[in-house]
């Protein structure tokens, strides 16, 4: 059987890859890589839609927006911008739901200046009241041109339902009102929570040598005053609470020119099943195959332009999804009932064969070794990984993939998809709804 290893205090990194904690707390992670004479620097925070209640929604995007504004040695944003463009700094950060991050890529020679550039905005941000006037219009806007997506509306409202009174700690964009009226103390309650170096990560990638980088992280960073607390203890993350039974809906939409179905369950957390997040990709990568038997029976018989299987690999609780995409509101009916025959085969010895285990085993690997091209994205893939599992479990991961059984996918189907609560939801317009009738057939058996 598949397993394992959760964190350890020296984690296993691949060749090339070297990892010091200093004292603060702080992790710092370099990773050699001289293709080219660059360097990417990046500071990962374990915040992000998971740490949110209500009133907090979308407040730790706005606080990502808001690192780029202005800091006690660049006053302002327009200080801020000169400085990127003398360091000739290619920047940005994101917001997910597990993890803010921020990172620069510039010259080589620009480490130990890009690293103090760094230092100045994340341990010592000014929250201006006329830079949050500006910025949280486009915070905001970011959502709202979302919302003009078909596609994200069925996220949202399926997330209503899959996450109950939780789904702010799903929900990386946040709420208009919250956004709209947030305040420079809130942003600073942000930091006073999360911003500290024993929640942090460091990552150093490129054209550097670690000795060099670790004295300057230690340098640089060494006086950043640890929190003195586990902001994950102080405020833990509640418990998402379980569906009890099947929830369909019909989202009615002008802008849903074409339908979209999704079908959603509450998948494995990797605090509490490691094991089953990998064979969850494993399966998903299986039914993606242009082989298998649901994209038989739904595109290649032209009831479906796409259909879409997957899983977010999430330290508390991911998601599981199938996204459809028919041919035509008059096809709905048919995708949802062969759909739900074949969810109910999923656990089924015969629904695949060896070969596609195989080759769905071997399109991992190469996706994994085509994301490692890039060697500015580096760092970036391994904070992912460090907010929401572990440095081991990167590693491992690709080993781990290979070592996936039958027995394994069939535990993770049992445990999380056959006979197991879902949301299922279809976006269409409302003539087209009321056309083919579809409340009168999507609907939970």
């Amino acid at each position: 059987m598949l397993s394992v290893t959760c964190l350890m205090a020296q984690p296993r990194l691949p060749e090339g890859y070297f990892w010091k904690k200093l004292p603060n707390g702080l992790e710092v992670v370099v990773i050699e890589n001289s293709k080219v004479p660059l360097a990417t620097i990046e500071i990962a925070v374990k915040n992000g839609a998971y740490t949110e209640g209500p009133e907090y929604s979308g407040l730790s995007h706005l606080f990502e927006h808001m690192f780029f504004k202005a800091n006690k040695d660049y006053p302002d944003q327009e200080k801020f911008l000169k400085r990127t463009q003398e360091l000739g700094a290619i920047w940005n950060g994101t917001t997910n739901v597990e993890r803010v991050n921020y990172f620069f890529t510039f010259d080589k020679d620009s480490l130990k200046a890009g690293l103090k550039f760094m230092n100045s905005a994340i341990r010592f941000p000014i929250y201006r009241e006329e830079d949050m006037k500006k910025e949280r219009p486009v915070v905001d806007g970011e959502f709202q041109r979302a919302e003009s997506d078909p596609g994200f509306q069925l996220y949202y409202e399926t997330g209503k339902r899959l996450w109950g009174d939780n789904f702010t700690r799903k929900n990386p964009i946040g709420d208009h009102e919250v956004i709209n009226t947030a305040t420079p103390q809130k942003m600073m309650v942000i930091k006073d929570k999360y911003y500290f170096p024993n929640n942090s990560l460091l990552t150093i990638c490129g054209d550097v040598k670690h000795e060099e980088a670790f004295a300057l992280a230690s340098s640089i960073y060494g006086d950043w005053a640890s929190s003195g607390f586990d902001p994950h203890v102080k405020y833990p993350i509640p418990e998402f609470k379980p569906l009890a039974k099947d929830e369909f809906f019909v989202k009615e939409s002008s802008i849903a020119k074409t339908p979209y179905m999704s079908y959603d369950w509450q998948g494995p957390a990797y605090l509490t099943d490691s094991a089953a997040t990998i064979a969850a990709d494993v399966f998903s990568t299986i039914i993606g195959l242009n082989s298998s038997k649901l994209h038989q029976a739904l595109v290649d018989k032209g009831l479906a332009s796409s259909v879409d299987f997957s899983y977010s690999t999430c330290r508390y609780t991911g998601p599981i999804e199938v996204f459809i995409v028919p041919t035509g509101a008059d096809k709905i009916k048919e995708c949802n009932d062969i759909l739900m025959q074949h969810i109910a085969m999923w656990d089924k010895d015969d629904y695949y064969t060896d070969e596609q285990l195989k080759d769905a085993k071997a399109i991992l690997l190469r996706n994994s070794l085509r994301s490692k091209e890039k060697p500015s994205s580096l760092a970036s893939q391994l904070s992912y990984q460090w907010c929401s599992t572990s440095l081991n479990y990167a590693t491992d991961l690709d080993e781990n993939y290979q070592k996936v059984t039958r027995e394994d996918i069939k535990k993770y189907v049992d445990k999380y998809i056959v006979g197991k609560p879902k949301v299922a939801g279809v976006i269409l317009q409302a003539d087209v709804s009321k056309q083919y009738n579809v409340p009168s057939f999507f609907v939970a058996k």
